[in-house]
């Protein structure tokens, strides 16, 4: 979790400042999902309805494209079986129209009819003369059916009434699947008889079994009544029932998408043959007949799915880093506003500080001179019992009152310079100056300070009153480092011709590593509640204003090592 937290933006960490700021964080996280929702909407929203256009529009392009072969094929099969029963039926008529009853009353002129069928055109099985009362009068063919009465039949009344007849496939007297074809003719005398001929099905068979292929797909030839007319890989043997509903049909192939009763989900075109009782259906499976647009569609999909993947990565990295950058410069405005709030407070304790001093002064100055006064007035009176007591006691407040003095003197010359005022200035005593503040704590702490000052040491052109901030806040944060008997060293030396280096030491707590990067960072602190964590960063700001440089090192446990360098001659 450790590696994984450097990749969370930071106003997604959980703060670990009081509640309060809280609230700020839940902005910047709301900031980022608005920003999130909207760029990831306008740029997937058109994206998406694109796709889904697309992908019908393809969808019904191509599902065109695959159905209509099965259109053109039921189309031209079913007008083959059309042509097939037609082409028949023709020459039963041009038979009766040519050849009267009485030339066909024996077995030997039907015979040879039929063997002129058959070498003509094929697909004959046997020819039939049959009454008008029903009675099979002459038969030619391979079963012995002469005699037989077909009064009672559907076909032979059909025919009586039409005119001319196509059965279904049907078994008969023969107990054997075939078809009949049936053609009525009328005699001078009123009568008629009918000329009926078995027509071989094996015909249907080929041109079903070349329409289904070798593939899992069906053809097969189905009754109007929903009767198998031939085999059917799906469905059986012929005379089967046929399982599905026959749609109402026309002229064009009729294609359904349907799920049989054993859950195959198939793709179904209808054909009816014209002047038949017979319905074309091919059968195809749907998702092998749609498997090359189903792998076409997972691809696309699957590109898709990259493509939106790609763009909420992009969206997400981008909306992130925008967010963190606005959290930062937000930060980084309330550093700012921090550090100029601190820096006003400063300015005005440092007025006030200036007044305070100022006021003391004056009652300094009335004390110092009353003072003298009683002790000119005690030297006047040799006579005056306690006069060396009283001259003692004078003399001290007096002494007080100077060091006092020395002491507002010393403040308001800090306090004094706010704006850059370039003086020459002596460092060994301007820093004698600022421990001069800090003497009493270091007599109470028993805190040992040494300065050194290399001979001959240049002075610089600067601000006085700075270098005053800048060396106290280095010298304090050395006091709260050391602990009570501790040590502190401070060496003024040369850095070069145009530079001098200034090198305030201790050997108090030390400084983290971690921590040595940051420590020139506003309100960064080691010191918990007690620290502002203002005084080094406004150190370093000071530093680099007079066009110097600070560095420090430090080994915890060992102490600390602040190196301020200055240029002899401030460049502007």
């Amino acid at each position: 979790m450790g590696r994984l937290s450097r990749f969370i933006p930071e106003f997604w960490k959980r703060p670990e400042t009081p509640p309060e700021s809280v609230r700020p964080i839940l902005n910047y996280r709301r900031m980022w999902w608005q920003t999130v929702l909207v760029t990831g909407g306008v740029s997937l929203v058109p994206l998406f309805v694109m796709a889904v256009i697309n992908l019908y529009e393809y969808q019904h392009a191509l599902k065109a494209e695959l159905i209509a072969p099965m259109e053109h094929l039921s189309g031209n099969v079913s007008r083959s079986l059309s042509f097939f029963l037609g082409e028949r039926k023709s020459a039963l008529r041009y038979i009766v129209a040519e050849h009267p009853p009485e030339d066909m009353d024996t077995r030997a002129e039907v015979g040879q009819v039929l063997v002129n069928l058959k070498r003509a055109f094929g697909g004959f099985i046997d020819l039939s003369l049959i009454s008008s009362d029903g009675t099979q009068k002459v038969y030619v063919g391979p079963y012995s059916l002469e005699g037989k009465n077909y009064r009672s039949q559907d076909w032979f009344k059909e025919t009586v009434i039409r005119g001319e007849y196509v059965s279904e496939v049907f078994r008969g007297f023969r107990d054997y699947p075939h078809v009949v074809i049936a053609v009525r003719h009328e005699k001078r005398d009123g009568d008629f008889f009918i000329l009926r001929a078995t027509i071989d099905t094996d015909v249907f068979n080929e041109l079903t079994r070349s329409a289904a292929g070798n593939d899992s797909g069906d053809a097969f030839i189905v009754s109007l009544s929903g009767t198998l007319e031939t085999s059917s890989k799906l469905y059986g043997k012929v005379l089967g029932k046929f399982p599905l509903e026959i749609p109402p049909l026309t002229e064009k192939s009729r294609i359904v998408e349907i799920d049989d009763p054993q859950g195959r989900h198939l793709t179904v075109a209808y054909q009816a043959v014209a002047e038949s009782p017979f319905v074309f259906v091919l059968a195809r499976n749907t998702p092998q007949l749609f498997s090359g647009w189903l792998s076409l569609r997972k691809k696309l999909l699957g590109f898709f799915a990259v493509s939106v993947l790609g763009i909420i990565l992009v969206v997400l990295a981008v909306c992130t880093y925008l967010v963190s950058r606005i959290h930062e410069a937000d930060k980084r405005r309330e550093v700012l506003l921090h550090k100029a709030e601190y820096t006003n407070k400063l300015a005005s304790l440092g007025r006030l500080a200036a007044g305070v001093a100022h006021e003391i002064n004056n009652p300094l100055a009335i004390i110092n001179e009353k003072a003298g006064l009683l002790r000119d007035m005690v030297s006047v009176m040799p006579d005056f019992p306690h006069r060396t007591k009283v001259a003692d006691i004078t003399d001290s407040i007096q002494g007080s009152v100077e060091r006092c003095s020395t002491i507002t003197h010393r403040l308001l010359g800090f306090a004094r310079h706010i704006d850059v005022h370039t003086e020459t200035i002596y460092l060994e005593p301007l820093v004698k100056e600022v421990l001069g503040f800090l003497e009493k704590e270091s007599l109470y702490r028993n805190i040992t300070t040494t300065l050194s000052a290399e001979e001959n040491l240049p002075a610089i052109e600067s601000d006085r009153g700075q270098l005053q901030q800048v060396f106290l806040n280095i010298v304090n944060n050395a006091f709260a480092a050391v602990e009570d008997g501790g040590a502190i060293g401070i060496a003024l030396a040369s850095a070069g011709p145009d530079n001098v280096a200034i090198r305030i030491s201790d050997n108090g707590c030390g400084i983290p590593p971690e921590n040595i990067k940051r420590i020139f960072e506003p309100f960064f602190s080691t010191k918990g509640r007690k620290g502002t964590g203002l005084g080094l960063s406004i150190t370093y700001g000071i530093v680099k204003k007079l066009s110097g440089n600070i560095e420090v090192e430090s080994e915890p446990g060992k102490g600390t090592t602040f190196t301020v360098t200055l240029p002899v001659k401030r460049r502007l």
